[in-house]
């Protein structure tokens, strides 16, 4: 169980350091709109992101 934790993170680790190295001023300017989000929209957005992620998760376990 572990290892699959481990090996899921690392991944996420992966995905999230390719994106700022293969575009820097898309990512900067992404950065800058997610600033300019009030409260609500960011849980919004992190909730469908997570909800996401649990659906895609159930349906490949």
């Amino acid at each position: 169980m572990w290892q699959d934790l481990l090996t899921g993170f690392a991944i996420y680790l992966i995905i999230e350091g390719m994106i700022p190295f293969a575009g820097p001023n898309l990512f900067r300017q992404s950065v800058f709109r997610l600033a300019q989000m009030d409260d609500n929209s960011l849980r919004m957005t992190g909730l469908v992101v997570a909800s996401f992620g649990l659906i895609l998760l159930y349906i490949i376990r």
